[in-house]
């Protein structure tokens, strides 16, 4: 297996396990880098699995049925994935505040469904850095935190 594939391997079980609902909290130790960079448009980055940790488990509190899926294969070339993806969620849970701009209070009942594109950097076999560029003006217009333009 080709050194691309062994990475494509990897972000596809990062995305079914981080991702993916239900997901699976002990696939930050088993695929994250310690000192993984996190970040999206939508949310401040973060560093160091307890802070993706932090991250993602209020995430999934606020949107307990918070899932996202590949929208297309994934593309490799050396230490890079990129990936296509789609999803989203329904606000039923606590309040929520991680969003670069507004918030939610609890149990808002608000869906959102957007799409994005991401890239992984995978070193000697960890995710090393997740950088995405999400349809965070679609997410955040649907949860009523952003007025469309008239």
């Amino acid at each position: 297996m080709s050194k691309e594939e062994e990475n494509k391997a990897i972000v596809a079980r990062w995305f079914e396990g981080f991702w993916g609902n239900p997901w699976n909290p002990n696939i930050i130790d088993e695929l994250a880098a310690p000192d993984m960079l996190l970040q999206y448009s939508l949310h401040k980055p973060r560093r160091g699995r307890d802070e993706v940790k932090k991250f993602i488990t209020g995430f999934r509190q606020a949107f307990p049925d918070l899932k996202f899926w590949g929208a297309a294969d994934l593309i490799a070339e050396g230490d890079l994935v990129v990936g296509r993806w789609e999803g989203g969620g329904t606000h039923t849970g606590p309040a929520f505040d991680d969003f670069v701009t507004g918030s939610l209070p609890a149990k808002s009942g608000k869906k959102m469904h957007f799409t994005g594109t991401t890239v992984i950097r995978v070193k000697d076999g960890k995710i090393v850095e997740e950088s995405g560029l999400d349809d965070g003006a679609t997410a955040l217009q649907q949860l009523g935190i952003l007025k469309k333009a008239a």
